[in-house]
């Protein structure tokens, strides 16, 4: 699960870093309008990462 949160974490800031660095004004308004999906994204995958390191220390590790 821990690979599937850092993928979410990725996602997540590409979406709301990468209208910073686009030339074309519709694609930074298109991609600047999905700032929603990408904070969400964000949020999911710390969520996921740390559901699965909470997991892993309450098990002792054995996963």
């Amino acid at each position: 699960m821990i690979e599937r949160g850092i993928l979410c974490i990725l996602i997540g800031a590409a979406v709301l870093i990468s209208p910073h660095f686009l030339d074309s004004p519709t694609w930074r308004e298109t991609i600047g309008g999905a700032y929603l999906v990408g904070w969400f994204a964000l949020v999911l995958g710390v969520a996921l990462v740390v559901v699965d390191l909470v997991g892993r220390v309450r098990s002792g590790g054995r996963r």
